[in-house]
């Protein structure tokens, strides 16, 4: 179990993009660097920037496509789980559902969709929608089929980068922390091109 609340940047300005999560006291827990030019999305996530130790896979199930099906595995190739897309419903609000095995175990959910329209309407503006970033700033539920909430991710206004808070409002065990925090990475990646 990780020290919340995590913050997690997004380094949008690198040809490749670089997310890194950091602990309470400010030490780097996961860092991903995204590989370009892949058919078949493969992300690996690291223990530090230093691409010392390669902790989880996270791989596609199809080549390109909306609702593909992400699944997680650990250093050794054991399936810890997997994120998708929850189709058409995702055009309006993003919403993403977190699996074990073939049974969701978790929803992460867009918590207003008129962020996502205000930023796309200003992003189009030249000048103004270099600032976007400051001003529309979404957050995310991660939540159990039941309704109870276990962690949230806001977005926190930035220029350069972008910057989330992750923070645990429930018990969470640390498979299920594991799956989120996985099923976060990559959503953030497909949703990159947003606030």
């Amino acid at each position: 179990m990780y020290k919340y609340p995590l913050q997690l940047a997004f380094k949008l300005w690198t040809l490749a993009p670089k997310i890194s999560i950091a602990n309470k006291e400010g030490n780097l827990v996961l860092f991903v660097r995204q590989k370009l030019f892949r058919l078949k999305e493969v992300i690996e996530v690291y223990r530090d920037d230093r691409l010392s130790e390669q902790l989880y896979t996270i791989k596609a199930d199809r080549i390109i496509d909306f609702s593909a099906r992400y699944n997680f595995t650990d250093a050794k190739g054991a399936t810890l789980g997997a994120v998708k897309r929850r189709g058409m419903r995702s055009l309006w609000k993003a919403h993403y559902e977190i699996y074990e095995q073939d049974r969701v175990v978790f929803n992460i959910q867009e918590e207003n969709p008129w962020i996502k329209v205000m930023d796309s309407l200003f992003s189009e503006i030249p000048v103004v929608g270099m600032f976007t970033g400051l001003v529309f700033n979404p957050t995310y539920i991660v939540s159990r089929p039941n309704g109870e909430i276990a962690i949230l991710l806001e977005k926190i206004p930035s220029f350069w980068s972008r910057l989330f808070t992750i923070k645990q409002l429930n018990r969470i065990n640390d498979q299920e922390e594991t799956q989120i925090l996985l099923s976060l990475l990559m959503m953030l990646l497909l949703e990159r091109n947003r606030g």
